[in-house]
């Protein structure tokens, strides 16, 4: 499935013009939502998601995404197809089967309940959630000290996720728990990391868990000869350095870019050396009519 990620839009505050919402609890099993074509229906999500669907619907169908909720408006008529809501903390995929048909049926907004909790809605369109943890045996452990947990040591977790966010598709993304986008705060061009070779470093993206981040930065091959990538080359303090490739080809060809992934403990603009500053001009030579030169 070809998908297209949606950002965050504008916040909306619209009054609901319906009555009741529906709930829906997911429990990996995609869930129906139907549309009415021309009306626009909510998805609470009640989690902030990226929204990938297949190229077929464009023209089709509106989404918008913003604070938790989904906005879906069917401009025409069309059969089911899936949705994919990832999670942009965790990864985790929520499908939905939409399906959009014509007619005047109002369909009240859907809100998406989960493992663990129990939900009731009443007319005036609020949703109570309280937690199982509620009447938890004696000796069980709670939901809460049932979550996932990241296992794998930090730095290999967090460089396969960023390999995986940059590379494979959405669908086969794994989820790691508490994970978010961060700014990494590095200027566009970088210079001092890689002073040895000949390559242009430019910064991607980044990601961070429990105070460990990792920056992924584009390498770019600027001569025709090959290079062969060293981490002990690198300047700056980084806890891990992964190249996606071991080697770049001549400058032009298709081997002569990779990705390279460092992990670092703290902000990722305090791990790398600064750049270096070019030196001010104070005056400008000139030369007179007569061929004298004066400094400004």
């Amino acid at each position: 499935m070809c998908l297209a990620l949606l950002g965050a839009v504008g916040a909306l505050s619209v009054p609901l013009p319906v009555e009741a919402v529906e709930l829906m609890k997911w429990e990996r099993i995609p869930l129906q939502v139907p549309l009415t074509v021309g009306q626009e229906r909510i998805v609470f999500v009640n989690k902030n998601v990226r929204v990938g669907f297949p190229p077929e619907l464009n023209g089709k169908l509106r989404v918008q995404s913003t604070g938790g909720a989904v906005y879906l408006q069917a401009n025409r008529a069309f059969a089911t197809t899936r949705l994919q809501l990832q999670d942009v903390e965790n990864g985790e995929l929520i499908l939905l089967d939409i399906t959009a048909l014509e007619g005047k049926q109002v369909r009240e907004p859907v809100s998406l309940v989960y493992q663990g909790e129990v939900s009731s809605a009443t007319a005036s369109n609020n949703t109570s959630v309280s937690s199982d943890e509620a009447a938890i045996p004696k000796g069980k452990t709670s939901a809460k000290e049932q979550a996932p947990r990241i296992t794998t040591p930090l730095p290999i977790a967090l460089t396969r996720y960023a390999a995986q966010s940059l590379y494979a598709p959405l669908r086969t993304l794994e989820p790691l728990p508490g994970v978010h986008a961060i700014s990494h705060g590095l200027p566009a061009n970088m210079t001092s990391l890689l002073p040895s070779e000949p390559v242009t470093v430019r910064p991607l993206a980044a990601w961070g868990v429990q105070g460990v981040n990792v920056v992924a930065l584009k390498l770019t091959n600027q001569r025709w000869g090959k290079v062969v990538l060293d981490p002990r080359r690198l300047q700056g303090n980084f806890t891990a350095a992964t190249f996606q490739h071991r080697w770049l080809g001549a400058a032009g060809t298709p081997e002569d870019t990779t990705t390279l992934y460092l992990v670092m403990q703290g902000r990722p603009d305090a791990a790398f050396l600064p750049e270096p500053v070019a030196p001010s001009v104070k005056g400008k030579a000139r030369t007179a009519s007569g061929g004298q030169t004066h400094a400004n």
